[in-house]
Formats: structure tokens, sequence, C-alpha cells
């Protein structure tokens, strides 16, 4: 793999895709804040994996060292109690891409727990990865590094059905953890 791919966060999301990806043979470089800006320069793809909260400041500590660059979007635009912050005329996707003009924000990995980005599967099943965004190129690129973690990746067109992934992510919280089935739970589309 030629790509380098920068992680903006360090938590459990950015974690597993950091294993995942490295595993695919793609060149990783992990960041906290203070080291966004070195980063981000150097990678070609930057996937933003910080909590819905943090990610103006972030956006804003990037800059231009996003330009022309593919970002992934992973987060959820959840409140801090579990509801969504945005809704669905406006996703945090499209929030990113204004934010960050000159980049190619692809919404991508966000329906997915963390504990499953590393392999793409629950249970043997494989995962559905969906992706949108608005530029053909970025939004190829994303779908080929979901499928070699191992995702179904799925093209799910323009950055504005980001207004229905980061529902669609809330609801695998709800479906997990407030109903009950716990965390091994996953959406799958039959294609």
């Amino acid at each position: 793999m030629s790509e380098k791919i920068a992680i903006l966060g360090p938590g459990r999301a950015g974690s597993a895709l950091q294993v995942a990806l490295s595993r695919a043979g793609y060149e990783i470089r992990s960041a906290k804040r203070g080291q966004i800006v070195p980063t981000a320069s150097w990678a070609d793809i930057i996937i933003v994996a910080v909590p819905f909260a943090a990610v103006p400041e972030v956006a804003r500590e990037m800059g231009t060292a996003a330009d022309g660059k593919t970002v992934i979007d992973v987060t959820n635009a959840l409140t801090p109690d579990f509801q969504l912050a945005i809704g669905f005329t406006m996703s945090g996707a499209e929030e990113l891409q204004r934010a960050l003009p000159r980049a190619n924000v692809v919404k991508a990995f966000n329906t997915v727990f963390a504990q499953h980005m590393s392999t793409g599967k629950v249970n043997g099943e494989v995962l559905t990865g969906f992706v949108a965004g608005d530029n053909g190129a970025a939004r190829k690129a994303v779908l080929e590094l979901a499928k070699a973690i191992g995702f179904d990746a799925v093209d799910s067109g323009p950055l504005k059905n980001a207004r229905y992934l980061e529902p669609l992510a809330l609801l695998n919280i709800q479906l997990s953890w407030v109903l009950g089935n716990g965390p091994n739970v996953g959406f799958k589309f039959v294609h």
C-alpha cells in the first residue's frame, strides 16, 4: 500500500482502525492534540476519530493541512446524553466539510462499534461499511480501505447521506445498550 494514513484520535475507534489498517499494509501515524498539523501534513488520508464535541477544535487545528486530502469522518454526531446532535437536515460530516472546504470529507465506519472496526466482523459475519462522500476518488479510496479491513464496503452516495448514517449509528447504540442486545451487534446490507 502506498497511502499514508493519519489517525487523529487515539481512542478506541482510532486504535482499532490503526490495528486494522496496519495489518492491511498501510503506513499509519496516530496523533493527539498538538501533533495534528505535522501528522495531517504527512498523510495522504486523514481519519478524524475524536468525540463529536472535539471536531470543531480538531478542524481548526488541522487547518490547511487537510487541503486536497481525503478526510474520513468516523465520529457520531451525538450529544453527551446520546441524542442526535444535528438531525436529518444536516450532518456532522457536512459540517466538517464546511470547516475544511478544500478537503474531501467522507463519512465511514461510524455505524460500527470500535471493537468490530479492526476486523469488519461480528461473530464471523461480515459487517457493512457504509461510505458516503461527494468526491468520487475520495469515496473510492475509502471503499478500498474498508474492503482491506474486511468490511463489505457499500458506496452510500453523496456526503448528504451522512444525514442517515449518523442516525443509523444511534440506532445501533439503542439496539445494543438501551435494548439489551449487547455489543456484539452490527448492520449488514444484503445486496
